[in-house]
């Protein structure tokens, strides 16, 4: 696996890290970090399989004592004006002996200064240029892998071996350093197959979850109860509710629109897309922005991630949109039903991935010409149809 440390990126940034594992720490999928930082999803997962989920101790905060790649900058263009170290530091508020040690550190060839090649040197030191005491061959590595055999936890391996060794610093070891032994990435890792040694079988750690914090939580939803009582009696038009089918694995993905009062249904084209935020966004957007104001009264969604951005679908539409409560399909049971009618036409385990737009549409048209005996067997698009007539008359 190629080091990060071999090329500048912003996962070289302390900042960035540290915002990366915090994410991390309150519980949020993989999918919900690349949405909040912008990354690929593919990007997030490098980085937890790399430390097998564990936050590296260089990605903890600093608590200001390390200077930023921000403060790296200023320095490369203060030094390019010639100013004085003290001077220097005297701008960047620091010690005149940081800054001293940072050109030190940080200057190449002919006496140049570079904040980027700065900033890889400070990542590289911070990485523990000290073997982790498990890396290297020994007895301490062949004791643990031998009660990591016998399902021994880690804690109980080292409050053992403190009992045991109580006078040989050298044959201890804390519970969290064994824990990074069985989960770093290859070369190094502990054991080959995790299943062997502990209870779960990850590949990569999980965070220990907050009481009453949920995962990837979505930020200033508006609750269902929010949503005026007209939606109820399913009279005015303009109410619609929304979801994803999914395809095989998760992997591909199909957006269903439902309206309340008379079942016309939209389908919009999300394919394989991952994160698939800002995908659903768009496709909201182009669905919506094409309808008159009277049938873009607002949308009820699940709280799932891919409604991140639904304060910019908002503000491009004009459309409030309402979140139902974790597990409660029955708040959008038009769009549920939907759902399973759309099966005949994308069965599960299929991919929803090479469907254009064009096909998604000739499926929607079909359902909204089948008569529903609900409406008296009229069908959706006549329904519709009576129904703006009414409101417009």
């Amino acid at each position: 696996m190629t080091d990060r440390a071999d090329r500048f990126s912003e996962r070289l940034v302390a900042e960035k890290m540290v915002h990366f594992w915090d994410l991390r720490d309150t519980g949020m999928t993989a999918e919900a970090i690349a949405v909040e930082l912008g990354w690929k999803t593919t990007a997030v997962f490098s980085v937890l399989h790399e430390h097998g989920g564990v936050r590296p101790s260089w990605a903890r905060p600093s608590k200001g004592r390390s200077l930023s790649f921000a403060e790296r900058e200023e320095i490369m263009l203060y030094r390019a004006q010639r100013l004085s170290v003290r001077e220097i530091a005297r701008r960047l508020g620091r010690a005149a002996s940081t800054i001293s040690r940072e050109l030190r550190r940080g200057v190449l060839g002919r006496n140049s200064y570079r904040a980027a090649a700065a900033h890889r040197i400070a990542f590289n030191n911070a990485r523990r240029p000290k073997p982790a005491k498990l890396l290297e061959p020994g007895p301490l590595r062949d004791r643990v892998k031998a009660d990591l055999a016998k399902w021994l936890s880690p804690e109980q391996i080292s409050g053992r071996l403190k009992q045991e060794h109580r006078y040989e610093p050298d044959m201890q070891i804390s519970h969290e350093s064994i824990y990074q032994g069985i989960y770093r990435a290859r070369p190094g890792r502990l054991v080959r197959r995790l299943e062997k040694v502990t209870r779960t079988g990850r590949a990569v750690r999980k965070p220990r979850r907050k009481r009453n914090h949920r995962t990837g939580r979505i930020q200033n939803m508006s609750p269902l109860t929010a949503r005026t009582s007209d939606a109820d009696n399913r009279l005015v038009p303009g109410r619609w509710e929304g979801d994803l089918i999914t395809g095989k694995a998760g992997k591909s993905a199909i957006g269903t629109l439902v309206e309340r009062s008379s079942g016309t249904i939209r389908l919009l084209r999300i394919g394989n897309h991952k994160p698939r935020a800002h995908i659903v966004r768009d496709e909201l957007i182009r669905v919506f922005t094409q309808m008159p104001g009277h049938l873009t009264r607002s949308l009820t969604w699940d709280q799932g991630v891919e409604m991140h951005r639904h304060q910019e679908t908002t503000a491009a539409t004009g459309m409030p949109i309402y979140f139902c409560e974790p597990r409660s399909p029955w708040q959008r049971g038009s769009n549920e039903n939907a759902n399973k009618l759309l099966r005949q036409y994308f069965p599960k385990g299929t991919s929803l991935a090479g469907y254009t737009q064009a096909h998604l549409d000739k499926v929607a048209q079909a359902l909204n010409d089948r008569p529903r005996k609900r409406y008296d067997y009229a069908t959706p698009n006549e329904r519709l149809k009576t129904l703006t007539v009414a409101m417009t008359a």
